[in-house]
């Protein structure tokens, strides 16, 4: 056994543990914390697969940007968790059958398709740029998916932000149309005075 096998076991057991962690978390901080080391562990996995360029943008994107952005999102609403889970058990055979299928179609992704993909990384030439190649598929093949997976990603940040301004009661508003219209007559009285002469 090699040392990449050792350091890739290492890294999916501690990826495995985390995903399961963000399941099964009690409070949603402590599940956005483990989503952030099973981020963290996927990105080390990229790095063994020779994907640099997927490894720094998992982490700069996912941890440094929508994690931070869940976190917020989480904290700002103030979520009361003891009523959250009142309907657990009645979503419990549903998620359970979900949850029996995902783990057939890995099943079968882990010993059907595991055949025909070869076991180790290709390796490439010294000059060889896994983000020249990224942007290539990217933008040729996968143009469709990738715009549709930014127009889905900037319909959850609106949602996020539309969730979190909420009007809240003894709160002060500003109303930037109203503050626009205001003419000078409303704000400013002119008032005529006759001028006075020192002495009189």
């Amino acid at each position: 056994m090699t040392f990449e096998t050792l350091v890739f076991y290492f890294l999916a057991s501690i990826l495995l543990f985390a995903g399961l962690r963000v399941v099964t978390a009690r409070h949603p901080v402590h599940a956005a914390l483990f989503l952030v080391l099973a981020f963290f562990t996927g990105a080390g996995l990229w790095l063994l697969l020779e994907a640099e360029f997927l490894a720094i943008a998992l982490v700069l994107v996912y941890i440094g940007a929508v994690m931070v952005l869940f976190l917020f999102v989480v904290m700002m609403l103030n979520l009361n968790i003891e009523k959250m889970r009142q309907g657990f058990w009645d979503n419990l055979p549903l998620a359970g059958f979900v949850g029996i299928l995902m783990a057939i179609e890995m099943t079968l992704v882990l010993t059907v398709a595991g055949r025909t993909v070869g076991s180790a990384p290709v390796s490439h030439a010294g000059g060889y740029s896994n983000t020249k190649e990224l942007g290539r598929l990217l933008y040729t093949d996968y143009v469709y998916p990738f715009e549709l997976a930014a127009v889905i990603l900037l319909v959850a940040i609106v949602a996020a932000i539309a969730i979190t301004l909420r009007r809240r009661p003894g709160t002060k508003h500003q109303d930037p149309a109203w503050q626009v219209s205001v003419k000078r007559e409303d704000r400013v009285r002119l008032v005529a005075m006759p001028a006075e002469k020192e002495g009189e």
